[in-house]
């Protein structure tokens, strides 16, 4: 209940365009936004203009004065860049369904629940790979995130060859996997 008026709260700030409502607004829900786009067929700059278009929108519906809130705030947030987000995608031609079809498919606290927790673990495997030290941070990013072959990878640590820099990766990969691991479980309890 002290949520629900907290976000009226903020929508009434929001229609006036008090600047540290919107940031709020923005700190609070486009981190799940940006996941959801990017998790399906998009691309961060993509994430940025769908958010700024539904913040548009819920401007727009804090301005109107007749607006009514009915559940949480990022839950209506969540809905509309999906909405927004199904209906780019059919335009771009890569979504075939039909948006109507596909909204009524999951349950939105559904979506929204499944998304914070995939961020929940992106930030435990942030840290994980943060305190893993070198070089296998760095060679797990080489392979994982710039997409460097393995040949690439030994010509640039140093190893002897492609199946040495493998090996090495494995063992990288089985330490992060290990810290994950131990920090969820930490989280847990």
């Amino acid at each position: 209940m002290e949520t629900f008026s907290a976000e009226n709260e903020l929508l009434k700030r929001l229609a006036i365009n008090d600047k540290k409502a919107i940031e709020l607004i923005y700190a609070n829900n486009y981190g799940m936004i940006q996941a959801m786009i990017i998790n399906n067929n998009g691309t961060a700059d993509e994430a940025k203009d769908i958010f700024q278009e539904a913040m548009i929108v819920l401007y727009e519906k804090a301005r109107s004065g007749t607006f009514e809130l009915n559940c949480q705030l990022k839950t209506y947030i969540y809905s509309v860049c999906r909405r927004l987000w199904l209906k780019r995608l059919q335009q771009l031609q890569r979504f075939n369904g039909d948006v109507e079809t596909a909204l009524i498919t999951v349950p939105v606290e559904d979506e929204i629940e499944h998304q914070e927790q995939r961020n929940a673990h992106f930030v435990l495997m942030e840290k994980a790979l943060q305190s893993l030290g070198e070089p296998c941070k760095s060679l797990l990013e080489a392979y994982y995130l710039q997409r460097k072959n393995m040949t690439e990878i030994a010509g640039n640590f140093g190893y002897t060859n492609a199946d040495n820099a493998k090996n090495q990766k494995y063992k990288c990969l089985m330490r992060l996997k290990k810290l994950f691991f131990s920090q969820h479980k930490n989280q847990i309890l």
